[in-house]
């Protein structure tokens, strides 16, 4: 749980967020993918970075692979710095993890949708509230089959338990990672309105760019 008063200096806070932003830049779907000798995921589906898309290479376990590595790595950002610098070093390394996923400078600043990191990210600060996330991701994914909306519901929701449960910092903190996430998914939050936007299992030939991605 968070509770914390800030005290962190303004260098240390440069120095979490630069870590954080680092460590969530590593783009896993690709790195992954390469090694796996697999298709250049940039060249498929939605031309994104995240688990979705990888997916789209028929390979289950590259994506699940992806899937646990952009999550842990805002994890990773979060408990190194809590434990080097303490709990405001945290919340600083989170924000910069997620940051890096969303702008990675190693692929000119076009990276994922956040999905995963944020959950990473909640793992670490709130571990309840990762449980609302994955909870909401799967009963909107098994009552839709769209991807972009458990992720877009979930991210919602995450921050309203933290509320419930009395972390109000902690609810401000991800909710505002729900707004950068919500803002990344502004394309598919179109197609959804105009009821044409690609469902979970869609092939890669048919997804349109910007498809949801983690």
């Amino acid at each position: 749980m968070l509770t914390l008063s800030w005290s962190l200096p303004p260098l240390l806070v440069g120095a979490a967020l630069l870590f954080g932003y680092l460590l969530g830049s590593i783009p896993f779907g690709i790195v992954i993918t390469r090694f796996a000798g697999t298709t250049d995921i940039r060249t498929i589906g939605s031309g994104n970075i995240g688990a979705t898309n990888v997916l789209r290479t028929g390979r289950k376990d590259l994506a699940a692979f992806t899937l646990l590595g952009d999550a842990l790595k805002g994890t990773a950002a979060v408990l190194v710095a809590r434990a080097v610098f303490g709990p405001e070093a945290g919340l600083v390394a989170g924000l910069g993890a997620f940051a890096g996923h969303l702008w990675p400078v190693w692929l000119g600043f076009k990276g994922g949708k956040g999905v995963a990191t944020f959950l990473g990210v909640t793992l670490a600060l709130f571990w309840p509230g990762a449980v609302i996330f994955a909870i909401a991701w799967i009963a909107v994914a098994a009552a839709t089959r769209y991807s972009s909306l458990s992720a877009l519901v979930a991210s919602l929701a995450t921050p309203i338990g933290a509320v419930l449960m009395g972390q109000p910092v902690t609810a401000l903190f991800l909710a505002a990672l729900a707004v950068l996430l919500w803002a990344k998914h502004h394309a598919n939050i179109a197609r959804l309105l105009a009821g044409t936007e690609g469902k979970i299992g869609a092939k890669g030939k048919d997804t349109p760019k910007d498809a949801p991605v983690a």
